[in-house]
């Protein structure tokens, strides 16, 4: 679908009031660390192409709210 053909009719305008309302959200800043893995693991992750640090980072990011979610 070319963009000219998507209807926006249905989406209001952003107006003053909704500025106001709004909150700046910062993405949550990555960090550069050496780290340790296993061969076995780091082949693991490696072996769809490129994007294998986003994937790990994307499995501990995980992990982190599982257990945020089970303290509570």
């Amino acid at each position: 679908m070319d963009d000219r053909e998507i209807d926006f009719s249905d989406i209001p305008e952003l107006d003053a009031a909704f500025w106001r309302e709004a909150e700046l959200v910062r993405p949550d800043r990555a960090d550069r660390i050496a780290l340790r893995v296993k061969r076995s693991v780091l082949d693991h992750f490696r072996a769809p192409g490129r994007g294998y640090r986003t994937r790990i980072d994307r499995v501990l990011e995980s992990f982190v709210k599982a257990q945020r979610g089970s303290e509570g």
